[in-house]
């Protein structure tokens, strides 16, 4: 069951006064309403400089057969959109909600790159990234001096562990320990 807007105001200052400060959406959720409602209530609250903001694209928005992805035109068309919606000039933590196959992932991480060059998103982080292709964009970013993906969003809970831990869970490891500012997991 979704929250209406003041439903979501609610619950998000008590979020707030209860000592909160990290909030991840993506664009899909709600087809952009999330990122809309989360974007008034900062603005209302004119609290944005307080709020690690996080939030995510390329999963399918609508019916649009090219709202999706993360090709070069679409991550730029998209973080425009997100920031609209979200209110703000920055985006901390822009993630791939998952990858995409069909594009090269130099191409990817050269657009992200270009976000973070640009003062539009600080951070960028993959989320339902199998262990090989997480690799694979580690080393395009080195091998092209592309921002690298410095958070991973894996599923996950007490039920459904076995994605993490494995193949994902050494590779975090193992990128944690070659660079401090490696991959955070």
């Amino acid at each position: 069951m979704a929250l209406d807007e003041q439903g979501s105001f609610s619950v998000l200052d008590a979020f707030i006064e209860g000592g909160g400060n990290c909030i991840d959406t993506a664009d899909v959720y709600g087809q952009g309403a999330s990122e809309s409602i989360l974007g008034r209530w900062m603005s209302a609250r004119k609290n944005r400089d307080r709020i690690v903001l996080a939030t995510k694209l390329g999963f399918p928005m609508g019916n649009d057969p090219t709202a999706r992805g993360l090709s070069r035109r679409y991550i730029l068309q998209e973080v425009e959109a997100s920031l609209n919606r979200l209110q703000t000039n920055y985006i901390d933590l822009y993630q791939a909600h998952g990858d995409d196959s069909a594009t090269p992932l130099t191409e990817t991480m050269a657009a992200f790159d270009e976000l973070v060059q640009q003062g539009k998103v600080r951070y960028v982080g993959a989320s339902n990234y199998s262990a090989k292709r997480l690799r694979e964009a580690l080393s395009v970013s080195d091998q092209h001096g592309y921002v690298r993906y410095s958070c991973l969003q894996p599923p996950y809970n007490l039920v459904n562990r076995a994605p993490y831990e494995g193949e994902l869970e050494a590779l975090c490891l193992e990128q944690g320990q070659r660079e401090p500012s490696g991959l955070m997991c």
